[in-house]
C-alpha cells in the first residue's frame, strides 16, 4: 500500500515514515508539508492512504481531506494531530482513523490496517456527511494533468454546461465536475442561483441589463454576463436593489 505523510513540520514527517518503514506492506512514497502539496503528491503518486496533519499553513488538512474525497479514486485519510479539539471536525470527512501525537506504533499499525478495506457503506456515507460540513474555501481543478486550487474568492461565477461546471475566476477558467445543485448548497452564503444552469458570486454583482435573449447580470470586473431566468428575476432585482 502506498503512503503519502503529509506535515508541516519535516520532523513529524521522518518519524512516521520511519515508522512506517519498519511496517509491512506499506511503502511511503512522498512527503508534502502542507494541503496543497498534498492534492498534488496524492495525485502524482497515487497514493492509497494518507497520514494528514490537521493544522497547517495554507489549506489545512480538514480541507484537503474534502478535496482528496472528490477525486475518482480517493484515498484513505488518516488524520495525526497534537490537537484532540479536531476529532468531530475530522470524523466528518469520514477519515479512517484519528491519531494523537506522538503517535504510537501499535495505534498507527491498527490505523493502516483499518484504512485497506473501506467499506461501500462508509464510501457512501462520506459523500452525504461532506455535503453538511463546512464550506470549502478553494475549488480544485484539474488542468492539462494537472491538479489547480482557486480561491473561492476569487470565483465569478460556475455555469453548467452538459456534464462540466465552467468555473470563472480571476485568472481564467477551468472545469470541475462538481454537480451545480452540491455547490449552490454548499456555498449558499456567497452565491445565489440565477438560472438552472448558473450561480453566481454576490460579491461581483454589479446589476443587470436588458439584452435581445432577456435580463441579463452585470459583473465587477469583467465583462461577462449570463442570463437570469424568469423564475429567480425577482430574487435578482431584490438583491440588486439593496446594493
Amino acid at each position: 500500500m502506498k503512503v503519502l505523510i503529509v506535515d508541516d513540520e519535516k520532523p513529524a514527517r521522518d518519524r512516521l515514515t520511519r515508522m512506517v518503514d519498519r511496517l509491512s506492506d506499506y511503502e511511503v512514497v512522498g512527503q508534502a508539508a502542507s494541503g496543497d502539496q498534498a492534492l498534488q503528491q496524492a495525485d502524482a503518486c497515487e497514493a492509497d492512504i494518507i497520514l494528514m496533519d490537521i493544522r497547517m499553513p495554507g489549506l489545512d488538512g480538514i480541507q484537503a481531506a474534502r478535496h482528496l474525497s472528490q477525486m475518482p479514486q480517493p484515498p484513505a485519510v488518516i488524520f495525526t494531530t497534537a490537537y484532540a479539539d479536531h476529532a468531530l471536525e475530522a470524523f466528518e470527512t469520514h477519515a479512517v482513523d484519528y491519531l494523537l501525537k506522538p503517535v504510537k506504533k501499535e495505534r498507527l499499525q491498527k490505523a493502516l490496517e483499518a484504512a485497506k478495506k473501506p467499506t461501500r457503506a462508509q464510501v457512501e456515507q462520506s459523500n452525504d456527511v461532506l455535503a453538511n460540513i463546512e464550506a470549502r474555501q478553494h475549488i480544485c481543478a484539474r488542468v492539462r494533468g494537472n491538479l489547480v486550487l482557486v480561491k473561492l474568492d476569487d470565483i465569478y461565477f460556475f455555469h453548467a454546461e452538459q456534464k462540466y461546471v465552467t468555473v470563472r475566476h480571476k485568472a481564467g477558467e477551468v472545469l470541475i465536475e462538481d454537480p451545480l445543485k452540491s455547490l449552490e448548497k454548499e456555498f449558499a452564503n456567497g452565491f445565489v442561483r440565477i438560472h438552472r444552469n448558473a450561480l453566481i458570486n454576490l460579491k461581483y454583482l454589479a446589476g443587470m441589463r436588458v439584452q435581445d435573449d432577456g435580463q441579463h447580470v452585470r459583473f465587477s470586473e469583467i465583462e461577462d454576463t449570463l442570463e437570469v431566468s424568469r423564475r429567480h428575476l425577482p430574487a435578482i432585482r431584490k438583491i440588486i436593489k439593496n446594493l
